[in-house]
């Protein structure tokens, strides 16, 4: 089943609305969380079906919540994108390990952003 709801974790609000952007107008349904605690409660109540995670977060950090996601066998099955300005090899792995599916470095290309999009789903 092709991917249609999106969440969006980021803490930067320009961050955000760029990341809306670009897949409101590809299509997609898009709901956004300033924070990784606010995530996993908007991924328990309103199920997406792809998570775009950013890393630096004030609060748990967006490794903590991939794996808290990755782990929970009720949302296990959400593919996490981790899109970051973390760009080491080092960071890349890390969080692959914590279960996410892709890893994305900022600045976002978007063409890059739909295209991993397309091959999970």
């Amino acid at each position: 089943m092709p991917i249609q709801k999106v969440l969006v974790v980021d803490d930067s609000p320009t961050e955000r609305y760029f990341l809306t952007d670009i897949l409101v107008k590809n299509g997609f349904s898009v709901s956004t969380a300033e924070s990784g605690e606010e995530a996993l409660a908007k991924v328990k109540a309103d199920k997406p079906q792809l998570i775009l995670m950013d890393v630096v977060m004030p609060g748990q950090n967006g490794f903590q919540i991939t794996r808290a996601i990755a782990r929970d066998p009720a949302t296990q099955d959400v593919p996490i994108i981790i899109c970051t300005s973390k760009g080491q090899e080092t960071d890349r792995i890390w969080g692959l390990r914590q279960g996410a599916r892709d890893y994305i470095v900022k600045p976002v290309d978007p063409q890059e952003l739909l295209s991993k999009i397309a091959a999970l789903g």
